[in-house]
């Protein structure tokens, strides 16, 4: 399957500093991808080139496979929900979301379309080379372009078609024939109607089946009058162009249809019933929810999130985490989310591109990222980790610390150079002597779920998280199992 969005050599400078330095990425339909790294990596650059916010130096980005290089941001298929949000505050909820939903209706439907017919009679005035046909065409787009404004402009084209239809009956001579033919045919179906009155008035009411037999009666009758109705295919074409106009959106029907969308994205939301609050009284992770509902309501494929949780408190953002994950689900689309909050990219996503002064570390899923990193930046930017210098002697034989240890990895050169990464919860502490490293504890911090405890052995401290108390000044061994030892190359 062809990648929803593709960055192929993607590059950015700024008056000579390079900023991105060639960005090759796919982002695949209804995923949930995180742009990872501290500040200044490029991460919201990249972000805002997917958007079109900003023009890359170089390299292509591609949308289902078309370069949008050349598309404006409120031509792309994206919306961008940013850190302050951008709400106003003299419009209620309600207003604020169904803003972009009236400029996208009104505004810039409408010039597409125009856009469109623009380019298309253009190339018919070019080749036309009677003078009084290109005048004629000319007052053919003008008309158009004049319907194209209306909202009921489809339904007009309807009728119009319809109407010439009807015009052109009068000098059709199997129409005229067959009009006489349907005269004595709509005479026989009216004396079938009389006949079904007829037996409908002489059933009993005592009748255990009167109610049924009233009910197919009437049936039969209505599929009568139809085909009386339809003998005459002028009637016919008057009857739908009757029911076409009673199709004809009004400012009273638009404003109904408005407001059964915006409340169905309040739900989605969760703020059903605060339409027509203030936006001055609610609180973050509400504002927050107000802009994801505005930028969803116009139904893109993909919504930018630039660290919408930046401004939120420790406990709201969390929660928020777990909403927006929902949110992308329930909306079926996909989410670019840029943060340096390494726990908001485990929590969310599901995948993650960490990157680092301008290029991409690592893209993988959470659980790769977090257990397999592939080299130390990513190693100590994704959790805590001890990182420890190391030679690779064989396949599954890694030697650190003046001891040879099993692992789970090969296909490294032998005695090469490498790191190796522990992750401190995969550290165990045993009694002095029952380890692979004997060590005393050198300080303990209690971390809520667990404690944090620096063992210090003669090469170095490992950080270790346990649920365990160990005091300050313990003698302690320390141990750990080959899958928990990963081993990296040196970049």
């Amino acid at each position: 399957m062809e990648p929803l969005i593709q960055l192929k050599g993607v590059t950015k400078e700024y008056g000579g500093n390079v900023v991105l330095k060639g960005i090759d990425l796919e982002i695949n339909s209804n995923e949930f991808v995180t742009l990872l790294g501290p500040s200044g990596c490029g991460k919201t650059t990249t972000l805002r080139i997917i958007g079109g916010f900003v023009d890359p130096s170089g390299g292509e980005v591609l949308f289902n496979g078309e370069d949008i290089n050349d598309v404006p941001a409120h031509k792309r298929p994206t919306n961008t929900v940013f850190q302050r949000y951008s709400l106003f505050p003299h419009l209620d909820v309600f207003e604020n979301v169904a803003f972009g939903l009236r400029v996208k209706s009104s505004e810039f439907q409408e010039q597409h379309k125009i856009d469109l017919l623009l380019e298309e009679y253009k190339e018919l005035i070019r080749e036309e080379k009677d003078p009084a046909k290109k005048r004629q065409l000319r007052r053919e787009v003008t008309r158009q372009a004049q319907l194209i404004k209306d909202p009921n402009f489809e339904l007009k084209q309807q009728i119009e078609e319809l109407k010439l239809k009807i015009k052109n009956l009068k000098n059709d001579p199997k129409y005229l024939e067959s009009k006489k033919e349907n005269v004595a045919r709509a005479d026989e179906l009216r004396d079938k109607i009389e006949e079904i009155k007829l037996e409908l008035r002489t059933v009993s009411a005592k009748d255990p089946n009167y109610h049924t037999i009233r009910k197919e009666k009437r049936s039969e009758i209505k599929v009568l009058n139809e085909e009386i109705k339809n003998l005459d295919i002028k009637n016919h074409y008057q009857t739908e162009i009757k029911n076409l106009r009673k199709k004809f959106s009004t400012k009273k029907t638009r404003e109904k249809e408005l407001e059964v969308k915006v409340l169905e994205y309040l739900k989605l939301v969760g703020l059903q019933g605060y339409e027509y609050r203030s936006i001055d009284k609610l609180s973050g992770g509400q504002q927050q929810r107000v802009a994801i509902a505005r930028a969803l309501i116009n139904q893109p494929k993909v919504l930018l999130l630039d660290e919408p949780l930046a401004a939120l408190d420790l406990k709201l953002r969390q929660e928020m985490q777990y909403e927006l994950k929902e949110l992308q689900r329930n909306a079926g689309i996909t989410f670019i989310f840029v943060t340096h909050d390494q726990e908001e990219a485990l929590t969310m996503s599901d995948k993650i591109v960490v990157m680092n002064e301008g290029e991409i570390q690592q893209i993988g899923t959470p659980e790769d990222i977090y257990n397999e990193p592939i080299n130390r930046f990513v190693a100590s930017f994704i959790g805590e980790s001890n990182i420890v210098e190391a030679v690779m002697l064989d396949d599954f034989k890694v030697e650190f610390d003046g001891v040879i240890h099993e692992c789970v990895d090969k296909g490294f050169s032998k005695n090469e150079d490498v790191e190796v990464v522990i992750r401190p919860e995969d550290i165990d502490i045993l009694p002095k002597g029952k380890g692979k490293f004997d060590g005393v504890v050198d300080s303990v911090a209690f971390k809520g779920v667990h404690y944090e405890i620096d063992v210090l052995t003669k090469y170095r401290a490992y950080t270790i998280h346990t649920t365990d108390f160990h005091p300050e000044g313990e003698e302690v061994s320390i141990t750990f199992n080959p899958e928990d030892i990963h081993v990296m190359e040196i970049w």
